[in-house]
């Protein structure tokens, strides 16, 4: 699977870095928030290097809806609630202000990534009341919304919150334009860290300051973001012969999608999951079933889907690692925004190693956690990892590698040991250890990407065992 914007786009390969290397800052992770974040220290004239395991954008910024907005879903009633009405208005501005930097630099630096100024619409055909109550929470707030009753969707609608002075793009044309005059080095891991050196492979990195921007922290502690925030999936297609859209529209209901238009396609979403609860599959064809009764006549050209960190509080952890790194810094829990929280964190964090104050940097700082005032997630997580620990010590598979029909991946036994299996159409199997080497839990199988996910903290392996998502760090490859 490959998403649009990696089929209409074309990158060029970075050396790997093969020597010891010092720098200023840097920067783990070449998606959008460790690009904007190396450009703008940059900008400032600070030396900073950005090291990226695969390719740069191949993690979550590849797979994104690219929305540029500071419309996130229904939130800022919630924000208003629990941090207060205050903080709420300097999240919205954040990411407001993050929609006009984006065109300032884009039309700056004449980059051609198809930007384009769009509303953007969070609709209901169920309930009114939530968006009545949203729309005054985000106007209260300064933020260019309203509540209507009439959409362009093909489907009547109880009303909809419009947010005008939005934005859409190409977030690999625009990526692979930023990173043109940046130190990057792909296919370069980092596979060790401490106070005073990082290490990627049998390489030695010095820097005074290291970002973490690498989608989830892959260090248990300091920090301790897994037990911060969960993972979720989601899942998108690309259709020909569909709707032309007066802007970005995502659902309010349990059932909604999301949409925008890409040109003459239309984006089309949904199928939301926690990480590693999708054993029955199917996510795919429910979207295709969808799509073709309200489009008649479309047709899929693309699939692919997207992880996202869930804070338990809905407000990214952008800034300082922990109270004991006090040169580190975080990017993380950008729950499904992460294009205008790309922008958000690349000013904070520059802003920080600069020695500047950013009037928004309260807001988004780690250090605000406090695990009394989220016990009621961190109960539910708790419960999750505790499944998944009960699972792989306690539970026995019933069934063997014969029972398993081609084409399906699974948990058997074999010689008396758990192991998991892929068997594929030609009956070629593949046998993975079933425990996530973060903390042991048993993984499940995700059949729409034939990939191993784990439901406690949403590592993921691809069906040979190879490493997909943090927080693990390791394959699962048996002997």
């Amino acid at each position: 699977m490959e998403s649009l914007w990696r089929k209409t786009s074309q990158h060029t390969n970075r050396e790997p870095l093969e020597k010891d290397i010092s720098a200023d800052t840097l920067i783990i992770g070449g998606g959008l928030a460790g690009i904007l974040t190396a450009f703008f220290l940059k900008e400032r004239g600070i030396h900073a290097i950005v090291l990226e395991a695969n390719e740069i954008g191949s993690g979550q910024t590849e797979n994104t809806t690219a929305k540029i907005t500071s419309q996130h879903n229904h939130i800022y009633e919630k924000l208003i609630s629990s941090i207060g009405k205050e903080a709420a208005k300097k999240y919205a501005k954040a990411n407001q202000e993050a929609i006009f930097e984006f065109s300032r630099i884009i039309n700056e630096r004449c980059i051609d990534c198809d930007f384009e100024m769009r509303p953007a619409f969070i609709y209901s055909t169920q309930k009114l009341e939530p968006l009545e109550r949203e729309a005054e929470a985000a106007a209260s707030l300064g933020l260019p919304a309203t509540l209507i009753k009439q959409t362009a969707l093909p489907f009547d609608v109880l009303g909809a919150v419009r947010f005008d002075e939005q934005a859409q793009f190409h977030p690999l044309k625009f990526l692979y334009a930023l990173a043109q005059d940046l130190e990057i080095y792909e296919h370069t891991k980092v596979d060790k860290i401490d106070k005073e050196s990082i290490y990627a492979g049998r390489f030695k990195i010095n820097a005074k300051h290291v970002v973490f921007a690498c989608h989830y922290p892959f260090l248990n502690a300091p920090g301790y973001y897994f037990l911060r925030m969960h993972q979720e999936r989601s899942y998108l297609i690309a259709l020909e012969n569909a709707a032309k859209l007066d802007g970005m529209y995502i659902g309010l209901d349990e059932e909604g999608y999301t949409m925008r238009n890409y040109n003459d396609l239309l984006i089309f979403g949904g199928g939301n999951h926690r990480t590693g609860e999708n054993s029955a599959g199917g996510k795919y064809d429910e979207l295709r079933l969808a799509a073709f009764s309200l489009f008649p006549g479309c047709r899929e050209i693309a699939r692919w889907s997207a992880q996202d960190c869930m804070p338990h509080d809905n407000v990214p952890y952008i800034g300082q690692f922990s109270t004991d790194t006090p040169g580190w810094y975080v990017a993380t829990g950008f729950k499904k925004w992460g294009m205008s929280t790309s922008m958000v964190c690349a000013r904070l964090i520059s802003d920080a190693i600069c020695g500047i104050e950013n009037p928004y940097a309260e807001v988004f700082s780690p250090a605000r956690y406090k695990p009394i005032a989220s016990v009621p997630e961190l109960l539910k997580d708790a419960a999750q990892a505790v499944k998944g620990l009960l699972r792989e010590n306690l539970t026995l598979p019933s069934k063997t590698i014969e029972d398993l029909p081609r084409g399906h991946g699974g948990i058997v036994e074999v010689d008396g040991e758990k192991v998991g299996v892929y068997k594929d159409e030609d009956s070629k199997v593949y046998l993975v250890d079933t425990r996530c080497p973060h903390l042991g839990c048993q993984l499940s199988w995700n059949p729409d990407e034939k990939s191993w996910d784990c439901p406690c903290h949403g590592s993921r392996f691809d069906y040979t065992g190879k490493h997909l998502d943090n927080p693990a760090q390791s394959n699962i490859m048996l002997k």
